[in-house]
C-alpha cells in the first residue's frame, strides 16, 4: 500500500483522513473537485484537504502513477492511500469515500 508523508505533501495530514488531490493548472474538472472536496473535508472535523499541481510534483505524481487529473487519493490517518478516484467526484461519492476510510477506522477490532 502506498503511504504518504506530510513532508512529501508540504502539509499536515489530517487527524481521521486526508483528500490528496492532484491537478493540473489547465484543469476544468481539477476546480470542481477542489470546491467539492474542500466542502466535504469541512463537514469532518479532523479531515484535511491538500490539492498538489502534478507538474511542481512530477516524482510524486510518476511514484503514486497519476495518469490523469484530477486524481484524489483519500489516506487514513497514518497516510497510507485508501481509496483512489480519477475525474472529478459529487459530493456524494466524495462522502462515500471518506466514509469508506474513516469508517474503516472506527469498527472494533476483532481479537
Amino acid at each position: 500500500m502506498t503511504a504518504l508523508t506530510s513532508a512529501e505533501l508540504g502539509r499536515p495530514l489530517g487527524r481521521r483522513a486526508t483528500f490528496v488531490q492532484i491537478s493540473s493548472a489547465f484543469c476544468l474538472p481539477c476546480r470542481a473537485t477542489r470546491r467539492v472536496l474542500e466542502i466535504v473535508a469541512g463537514e469532518q472535523d479532523g479531515v484535511a484537504h491538500i490539492e498538489l499541481d502534478v507538474a511542481d510534483h512530477l516524482a510524486l505524481g510518476e511514484r503514486l502513477d497519476v495518469r490523469s487529473t484530477p486524481t484524489v487519493l483519500v489516506l487514513d490517518a497514518d497516510g497510507v492511500e485508501r481509496v483512489r478516484a480519477t475525474g472529478a467526484p459529487t459530493l456524494a461519492q466524495a462522502r462515500a469515500a471518506l466514509a469508506r476510510v474513516i469508517g474503516s477506522l472506527e469498527r472494533p477490532s476483532s481479537a
